[in-house]
This record gives C-alpha cells, sequence and structure tokens, in this order.
C-alpha cells in the first residue's frame, strides 16, 4: 500500500472512530455542545470550510483515480494478456484487488466524512432544540403558576365579594330593621304630637270658656255693684 493509500486508510479508521463516539448514547448533546463550544473550535472555524471542502476534494479525486484502476484492470486487454502469461494472470488481479480496496477506502471516507459532519450539525441543532424546549418548558411552567395564581387570586376575590355581600346583606337587613324601628317610632311620635294637640285645642277650648265665664261674671259684679250703690243713694 503506497503513502497516499495508508494516509486515507488512517484517515478512514479515525472516521469510523470519531462516528462511533459521536453515536455513543452516553454523551449527551448538550455535551457534545459544551465540546464543540471550546476556544479551540472557535481558531478553528475560519479554516474549517476551507479543510472540509479540501478533504472532500481530495477524497473524490482518489476515489476517481481508483475507479479508473479497476475500470483499467477489469477491462479485456489485461484479460487477454493474464490467460496468456500465468505470471501476469496473478499481477493483473493483484492490481484489481489494490485498485477495488483503495476504491472501497475511498469511497467510505468520502461518506463517513459527509456523515460526521452531518451527525455533528445534527448534535448541535439537537441541543440548541432541547435548550429551547427546557426555555420553552420553563416558560410553560411559569405561564402555569401564573394561571393557578390568577385562578386562586379569582377565587379569593370571589370569597371576598360574596362576604362582602354577605356583610351587606346583613348590614342592609340592620338598617331595614332601624329603618322599620324608626318609622314606628315617628308613627308614635306623630301620633303623640296629634294628641297633644288635641289637648291644647281642648284647653284652648277650655280656656276660652273660662274667659268668657269670667267676662259674665265680671259683668254680672258690676250690675251688682251698680245696683247696691243706686240703692245706697235712694236710701240716704
Amino acid at each position: 500500500m503506497t503513502l497516499q493509500w495508508t494516509v486515507v486508510a488512517f484517515f478512514l479508521y479515525a472516521e469510523i472512530t470519531v462516528n462511533l463516539i459521536l453515536c455513543v448514547p452516553l454523551i449527551s448533546a448538550q455535551r457534545w455542545r459544551l465540546i464543540f463550544s471550546w476556544r479551540i473550535w472557535s481558531w478553528l472555524s475560519p479554516y474549517w470550510n476551507k479543510c472540509f471542502f479540501t478533504i472532500i476534494m481530495v477524497l473524490i479525486v482518489l476515489f476517481l483515480d481508483a475507479l479508473r484502476e479497476v475500470q483499467k484492470y477489469s477491462g479485456p486487454e489485461p484479460m487477454q494478456d493474464a490467460k496468456v502469461n500465468p505470471n501476469v494472470y496473478d499481477h493483473v488481479h493483484m492490481k484489481l484487488f489494490r485498485a477495488q480496496r483503495n476504491l472501497y477506502i475511498s469511497g467510505f471516507s468520502l461518506f463517513l466524512w459527509l456523515i460526521m459532519r452531518r451527525v455533528a450539525s445534527l448534535l448541535n441543532q439537537v441541543a440548541v432544540t432541547m435548550e429551547d424546549s427546557a426555555g420553552l418548558q420553563s416558560q410553560i411552567d411559569n405561564a402555569v403558576r401564573a394561571a393557578k395564581q390568577h385562578q386562586e387570586d379569582k377565587l379569593t376575590l370571589k370569597q371576598s365579594f360574596l362576604e362582602k355581600e354577605k356583610s351587606m346583606s346583613a348590614t342592609k337587613q340592620q338598617l331595614k330593621l332601624e329603618v322599620e324601628k324608626l318609622a314606628g317610632q315617628l308613627k308614635t311620635a306623630e301620633e303623640a304630637v296629634r294628641k297633644s294637640d288635641a289637648d291644647i285645642e281642648a284647653m284652648r277650648r277650655q280656656a276660652k270658656g273660662l274667659a268668657q265665664e269670667y267676662d259674665r261674671l265680671l259683668r254680672e259684679h258690676h250690675q251688682l255693684q251698680n245696683l247696691q250703690s243706686a240703692e245706697d243713694k235712694k236710701d240716704r
């Protein structure tokens, strides 16, 4: 195996290892997000896209080269030469085996390279979604608590309103009783006033009668005095 295909093979093994680690369920998406937020990745981020597409181009070139080698050694001309010379037959099959091996290595390397990037981006998206869902869940919990508090406040206000209504009803009933009591007292006072007016009117009539009787007696007294004085004058 040449140096370039040795490097590609080790790169494939590294991709398999990294993809297996990324798929381990014991490491959550939040932890991968913390790992991806390390400072070293921010330093490498300006070169990451260039490196990613460069490796893709290299792997595509190696894949096409391996595909060309497979087509070269699987064609009719090498097979005809291999039938003529047995040593050439073994050499051709060895070259074909190496070309197919290189084709599989480059193809799987390219495939796993794309898969690794996609898995990393999906883990990051899952972590962001979980954080957003946690935030939404906290908002929902706050909304539920606020609704419960509002319901409790509503029940408290309703209860206080009912208590105030009961107290107002009792006060109204008490005021009604007091009004009825005052109305009865007012009626009694009016009757007493009417009775007093009747008594005053009777006393006024009685006083008027006494005054008339006094005037009559006074006139009779004057008449008697006049008669007595007249008799006295006659006797003289």
